[in-house]
């Protein structure tokens, strides 16, 4: 069991297939993407071992992710190899949404189960000025596939001021859409630190407007992410918090990293990622990769610094996925 010195448990990797992203969006990459799209992510073989070597240690749930993985043509492999890792229960993405609608029967017959989609906005504009696309009609309608094809399906939004409707919209919308929101605080990055001063809300006001109202906190599931969930009688959707400026954020912490380059992130925020890449090779035993992840772990910090104002090596959330 991959296990660090505070005695967190680490059942889900979050698995960076690409950073490259071609949304632009205002919290991320509001210039676009500046990194290299021809640099050498990790291949299928590579992450066939990688998953078979977290598998072994306990893992059961690998969430794929980018920059945005939807822009690899070889994501259904992908999918399919963690599908077939034993030991995993769950595979699940997150997307920009771009070409859903002709792309996600292709990756649920790959063996995907949980879809995570980045809307910010229901409004159109409002959409288009956040992401730099006017994507917003064709995503929904993807979204709505998916629940057809029996996935289980969450929606990302950044909680931001200055969209005073947001809440409202989405909630209204979870009256009859059988879909988890998932509200996540702005949190501040290397390269747009005023940002997070503009736009940063607590979710902690969310929480208890959402408790007065009557919704009631859902138990969390062993591997599951970071978000706090509550339901309501009255709503087919249900909505989860991210708030990583919360007391003891960091003490339920189940989750690692690995980036498209092949280095593990003990932290989204750690002051950079440690290369196991050279133990993802053929001639290399599973069993080392194994050893090598199990004694990086043991230096996983207590908790993030973001308090303090210090983001780490983290310049972006397209580096590694969030």
């Amino acid at each position: 069991m991959l296990q660090d010195a505070m005695g967190r448990r680490f059942y889900y990797l979050r698995l960076s297939i690409t950073d490259v992203c071609n949304f632009s969006c205002t919290y991320c990459l509001p210039d676009g993407y500046q990194g290299k799209p021809d640099q050498s992510f990790l291949s299928v073989p590579e992450i066939r071992r990688t998953l078979a070597a977290f598998a072994a240690l306990g893992t059961e749930k690998v969430r794929i992710t980018g920059g945005e993985p939807g822009l690899r043509r070889d994501l259904p492999e992908i999918i399919d190899a963690a599908t077939q890792t034993p030991g995993i229960r769950t595979v699940a993405l997150t997307t920009n949404g771009y070409k859903l609608t002709e792309r996600i029967d292709e990756w649920r017959q790959a063996g995907l189960n949980q879809l995570n989609v980045s809307i910010d906005s229901l409004d159109a504009a409002e959409f288009s000025e956040i992401t730099g696309h006017d994507r917003l009609p064709e995503i929904l309608t993807g979204l709505d596939r998916a629940v057809s094809l029996g996935l289980s399906v969450k929606v990302n939004a950044v909680l931001m001021r200055g969209l005073p409707d947001q809440l409202s919209t989405f909630l209204s919308w979870l009256k009859v859409k059988p879909v988890t929101l998932r509200f996540i605080e702005v949190m501040e990055t290397g390269d747009h630190p005023s940002f997070f001063r503009e736009h940063h809300i607590s979710g902690q006001s969310v929480k208890e407007q959402l408790l007065a109202s009557g919704w009631q906190a859902v138990q969390r599931r062993r591997d599951a992410g970071p978000a706090q969930e509550f339901w309501h009688p009255d709503y087919q959707g249900r909505i989860g918090l991210i708030m990583p400026y919360s007391q003891d954020f960091c003490s339920t912490c189940n989750r690692l990293r690995i980036s498209s380059t092949g280095k593990l992130h003990l932290c989204l925020f750690s002051d950079g990622g440690l290369d196991v890449r050279p133990w993802m090779q053929p001639e290399v035993s599973i069993e080392s990769l194994q050893d090598r992840l199990t004694a990086l772990l043991q230096n996983k910090a207590p908790s993030h610094l973001l308090h303090e104002g210090k983001t780490g090596g983290t310049h972006n959330l397209s580096i590694i996925g969030g």
